[in-house]
């Protein structure tokens, strides 16, 4: 790997990291257990790892976003996670914030777009 494919990949997990959390709170409306989630983020476009998910299912937990509770479910005991009353006020105002930066990154890439095209592509 070169110091270029490095520091993209360092960049692009940076940048993943933020979303993952939002799409994961999002799908947590609705109740899942790791492999469903998982599944249920990926059907969406958003593949997420294994060592990815149950760490960031952990850390959201211990900070109060959401419950879980073990179950038996096709006689193997699963963890079914959902949002909690604070998860659910987070996911809102993330929303809001989450909206307003995808704007705001919209109109800066649309802006550099059509400079370059109305520059003959010199910027």
């Amino acid at each position: 790997m070169t110091v270029t494919d490095a520091l993209f990949e360092n960049l692009r997990l940076e940048l993943r990291r933020g979303c993952l959390t939002l799409a994961t709170l999002a799908q947590l409306k609705q109740e899942h257990y790791g492999y469903t989630l998982r599944k249920s983020l990926a059907e969406r476009g958003l593949v997420m790892d294994e060592s990815t998910l149950y760490p960031l299912l952990r850390r959201l937990e211990s900070q109060g976003l959401l419950e879980s509770q073990w179950r038996e479910e096709d006689k193997r005991r699963k963890r079914f996670y959902r949002l909690s009353e604070l998860g659910e006020q987070m996911l809102g105002q993330l929303l809001v914030e989450w909206k307003a930066l995808n704007g705001a990154i919209h109109r800066i890439v649309g802006d550099v777009g059509r400079g370059s095209a109305e520059t003959g592509g010199t910027e």
